[in-house]
Parts: C-alpha cells; sequence; structure tokens
C-alpha cells in the first residue's frame, strides 16, 4: 500500500497547483465508514505527457470484479495502461480489473497505471468512484511524498548507499579473519541472510535480526549506515534448484505471511532503528522461474509449474514489498536474475512483466520498489572488455558463439542497464536503481586471459577472450575457478546504485552430496562435480567444487580460492 495514511482519510480537501500535486486532510472517523480509498500518484512528468499509478482499496463487501472512474478538469488523455482494461470518453476514464485481479476482498487493494498526455495543467482528479460509490482520495506528484507518521524519516534518499558505510555482519567478519589471509576482506559489508522463520531470532545460537540492528546502530555513529537484508523463504522456494529449496511448502503463503514476513515488518518498524538505511534484497531465485522453467520449455520443472499455477511466488513477492515498504526507511531490491537467465529475447521482457505483477499484487504498488538486483549469489562477470555483443569473428556473429549462444549479453553491467530501461518501459517508477551482486565474479588469477582469442573462428574468439571461467553460464553452484569481485561501492556506473557482497563469500551453494539437514535443503546434482548436467546448462559438467558443505555453511576451500582469483586482486 501507499506509505500515505490513505485509510485515515475522511473529510476531504484538495489542494492542486501548478506541480500536479495534492493533499487530503484527515478528519477523525471509522475507517469503516469509509467505502473506499484512492491513491493517485503521478509518479513521472514531462512537458507533454506523464505516467500515474492509481491504487484503490476496498473497505466495503468482497468484490468478484471492480471498476473505477474519473473526469479529468483538463484535457488529458490515456494513451496506454497496465494492470487494468483502461478507456475514456471525452473527460472520463474507466479502469475496470483484468481477468487475473478483479478479486477484491474487503480491506484489500488492487493497484494500476497508465501513461497519459496533457497540456497546459496536469490537474490531480477531484472525485473517484468505485462501481459508482464515491471514494477518498489522497494523490501526489512525483515530487510529492505524502504525509508521513511523526518521528519517522519524512523522505527516502535517492540512492541509499550515496555518502553511507554499509553494514559489517560480525559474524561473517570472525569467519573470513580466522582463514588465512582472510584478514584483508574482513572488514568488507556483506548481506545478512534471513531464509528460514527461525532465521529471525537467531538460528543455531547466531544473531537474530535485532542483534544485527543493535549492532549496526554501534556501527553507524554519527553518519550514514546502510544494513541489506536478504528476504529468502518462498513457499516452494527456488522452484528449478535443490539445494536452496526452503522450510514451506508451494501452498504455506499464509505461514510465509504471518510468521515470516510479519514479524520481519515489526522489527523493522522500531522506531529504535528508524536512523538506519534498510535495503532488502527480495527472494531471489523466484519470479524469472516463472517464465523461464514452466509450460512447454525443455527446461521446465514440475515444481516450477505448480508456483506458476498457484501464484504463490507473486503473492508472497507483493506481499514483502506491501508491508515491508510501509516502513519509511527500508529500500526494496527485488532480485532480477543475471543475465546468463533472463539475457534472451523470449526471457527479457515476459521476467520484467512477472516482477510488475508481484509488485502489484497484495496490496504493493511500484512505489514499494525502490530498484532490482541483479547476480545474487552467481558468478557473471561484471565486464567483458575482450569482446562484445556486435563484434564477429569467423564470419560469425559473436552472438552465434556456444558460449554467447544468442544471448543478448555478455555481462552483468551492460544487462543491468538494459533491463533496468526495460523495467521502466513496463512500468516501474524511472527512479529505480540498479545493485549488482560482485561477490564473486572477478575470475581474476593465472587463468585471466590478457586479451581477446584469435578471430578466425567466433568460438575461439569468446572463449580465449573471456573472463567468465564457468563451462555454461547455467552453472550456480561453487564454482570452481571463481574470484572476489569488485569491492563494494556506491554509484559505480549510470543506472547502478552499488556493487555489493549480497552473498558472503565462502559460505556454499549447496552440497557435493546429499547431506541430512533440518533446513529444508535438498541436493541438487548441480553441486556435484560429477555431474554431467542437464538443460537449464545446456548438458555441460558442473564446474561446481568437491566436498562442500550445504548451502549456507561455512566452506573453507572456496573461501580460499575466491581470494586467489580475486579481481581486481587482492
Amino acid at each position: 500500500m501507499s506509505r500515505t495514511r490513505t485509510a485515515l482519510l475522511a473529510a476531504l480537501a484538495l489542494v492542486a497547483g501548478a506541480s500536479g500535486t495534492a493533499f487530503a486532510v484527515a478528519g477523525d472517523v471509522d475507517v469503516a465508514a469509509v467505502p473506499c480509498t484512492v491513491d493517485y500518484k503521478v509518479q513521472n512528468q514531462w512537458d507533454t505527457g506523464f505516467t500515474a499509478n492509481v491504487t484503490v482499496t476496498n473497505n466495503s463487501t468482497a468484490k468478484s470484479s471492480w471498476s473505477v472512474k474519473w473526469a479529468y478538469a483538463g484535457n488529458q488523455k490515456v494513451t496506454s495502461g497496465w494492470s487494468a482494461k483502461i478507456s475514456q470518453s471525452g473527460t472520463g476514464v474507466t479502469a475496470a480489473n483484468e481477468s487475473y485481479n478483479g478479486s477484491l476482498a474487503t480491506g484489500g487493494s488492487v493497484s494500476f497505471g497508465f501513461q497519459g498526455t496533457y497540456s497546459g495543467t496536469n490537474a490531480i482528479p477531484a472525485t473517484f468512484t468505485l462501481d459508482g460509490v464515491t471514494c477518498n482520495v489522497d494523490g501526489g506528484g512525483p515530487t510529492d511524498p505524502g504525509p508521513t507518521d511523526p518521528g519517522t524519516p519524512s523522505s527516502k534518499v535517492d540512492n541509499p548507499y550515496s555518502g553511507a558505510k554499509v553494514y559489517v555482519n560480525p559474524e561473517w567478519s570472525a569467519k573470513a579473519a580466522a582463514e588465512p589471509g582472510g584478514s584483508r576482506i574482513s572488514n568488507q559489508p556483506t548481506g545478512v541472510w534471513l531464509d528460514r522463520i527461525a532465521a529471525i531470532n537467531g538460528a543455531n545460537g547466531g544473531m537474530g535480526l535485532r542483534a544485527h540492528l543493535d549492532e549496526a546502530l554501534k556501527q553507524k555513529g554519527s553518519g550514514e549506515l546502510v544494513v541489506q537484508l536478504v528476504i529468502y523463504n518462498l513457499p516452494g522456494r527456488d522452484c528449478a534448484a535443490l539445494a536452496s529449496n526452503g522450510e514451506l511448502g508451494p501452498t504455506e503463503i499464509d505461514k510465509y505471511k504471518t510468521q515470516y514476513i510479519d514479524p520481519i515488518k515489526t522489527i523493522l518498524a522500531d522506531s529504535k532503528y528508524a536512523g538506519l538505511r534498510i535495503v532488502t534484497t527480495i527472494e531471489i531465485d523466484s519470479l524469472p522461474n516463472l517464465v523461464t522453467n514452466t509450460g512447454s520449455r525443455v527446461t521446465a520443472t514440475p515444481q516450477c509449474d505448480v508456483m506458476k499455477a498457484n501464484g504463490n511466488y507473486q503473492k508472497g513477492v507483493g506481499y514483502a514489498l506491501n508491508k515491508l515498504g510501509d516502513v519509511p526507511n527500508v529500500y526494496n531490491y527485488i532480485d532480477a536474475g543475471h543475465h546468463g537467465w533472463i539475457g534472451w529475447d523470449d526471457n527479457f521482457a515476459p521476467s520484467a512483466a512477472i516482477m510488475k505483477e508481484a509488485a502489484t499484487s497484495e496490496g504493493a504498488t511500484v512505489n514499494d520498489v525502490h530498484g532490482f538486483i541483479t547476480n545474487t549469489a552467481n558468478y557473471s562477470a561484471l565486464k567483458e572488455t575482450n569482446f562484445t555483443i556486435n563484434d564477429n569473428a569467423g564470419g560469425k556473429s559473436v552472438r552465434e558463439s556456444k558460449w554467447v549462444d544468442w544471448n543478448r549479453y555478455v555481462d552483468e553491467l551492460s544487462f543491468a542497464q538494459a533491463f533496468r530501461n526495460q523495467l521502466v518501459t513496463t512500468g516501474f517508477n524511472s527512479g529505480i536503481g540498479m545493485l549488482i551482486d560482485t561477490s564473486r565474479n572477478g575470475w581474476g588469477g593465472t587463468a585471466r586471459p590478457a586479451g581477446p582469442g584469435p578471430t578466425t573462428d567466433v568460438d575461439a574468439y569468446v572463449d580465449g577472450g573471456r573472463y567468465d571461467r564457468r563451462l555454461n553460464t547455467g552453472n550456480w553452484c561453487n564454482q570452481s575457478g571463481a574470484g572476489l569481485g569488485e569491492r563494494p561501492k556506491a554509484s559505480p556506473a549510470a543506472g547502478i546504485d552499488a556493487y555489493v557482497w549480497m552473498k558472503p563469500p565462502g559460505e556454499s551453494d549447496g552440497s557435493s552430496s546429499a547431506i541430512p539437514n533440518n533446513e529444508g535443503k535438498g541436493f541438487d546434482r548441480m553441486c556435484d562435480p560429477t555431474y554431467t548436467g542437464n538443460p537449464r546448462n545446456n548438458n555441460h559438467m558442473s564446474g561446481a567444487l568437491p566436498n562442500a558443505p550445504i548451502s549456507g555453511q561455512w566452506f573453507s576451500a572456496q573461501f580460499q580460492e575466491l581470494m586467489k582469483n580475486a579481481y581486481p586482486a587482492l
């Protein structure tokens, strides 16, 4: 839902100005007496056009279909929309539900958006109706953050990493420092993974969420500090892999909401922590699976088909965005896969669309999304400088090489910047920022090529020059030859909020063989160094290191190799 107090609006007074902003005055009223509320916000505005997002909350009886209407005072025209069937006759606009979002429970919300044109002024509509009943209104322009609760920060910063330190997890730091040579990086900030319900209060004697936030306050001092949290416990989690399966079954969405997200939100909303900038990575390895590993695809899995059918990935992500987004100092970044997963034409735009669907479900809106993160816990090279996607060798395009395999991208930076543009086109706010996990994508050491491969053959050209030494971009588990990547830094490139180490280096991706555990983590053959592959890695060897523990546990041999192959070198 919007971070403004739409549920409390009663006596309505709109004051509209030239900026296209509007404010609602709250009075003393029973929320139940308000049949519906509408949050209309202009997201982006230029000389002749604008984009807007509308969230309607139903406080009356549940509905199986809905229709929202309003009229413009000026000459605004809706040219396209999403998540609703939008039509216009004269100044009157009607937005009706799509087939998939007609259900609107009592207290439930639904969001849709559109692009429009205007000339002169772009005034906020004064009246909205839901199925003919007049609603209360809260609206705002692109620079209007809306009213906030007393005692909380008034607005978010554009880039939470700018001018801020980042939290060093003392538990990870101690493990890194205990390794030979580990003190060189043990002061680097890494993500805190909340990968099961028990992690909230501290699993197996470790630090819980409050303990981390209390420690963060100590590290903060008088300056700004970012705390990085990984929200990772969806029902039927990571449906295309077993090593990272979670504790919740495919249908346990209510348990995810009430026993996982709600307790996290309660802690984050404690006013004690209002001065921290809390960055959340929302549910890695989830939404793109619904595009790439379902239906008639050769990569499809029965588990992913189940999750696509029940919608619990979208519901879980939407609920997390909604609840955590209500906390004024929380910055939500949705996981966006990596170039070796969704960089192909048939995955690229559909993945953005499924993310938009999730971000406008369960009461969430695109305003709850500060940005996206790519390459989380993965190994894709940040920049391949020895070849580009536009090169030719041996009479063939680089895209025809076995390594690139018709992908549109050869590295993570170019992908992240392009995917950001696609997300904005799909309806996310134009100010979104991207994070790139560079914890394990350095690919340095003695095997790092010094220059391009021979130009006589396209495969020799690409394979001879590429930094990423994996056998296939679909390989993701404890990769042999990998190294630490760029150290965390803010604003390193256009559209990129930060390079981060969201995956703590040295923590395993999964066990090399089956290991009984009480965390719901299965054995995935992609973590077995003897495995010969499947369609998701084009039937290559797994490239995994041997003797690995279950995911999240300390893997000393991998940590040593990451330091040895760091780029930039330590």
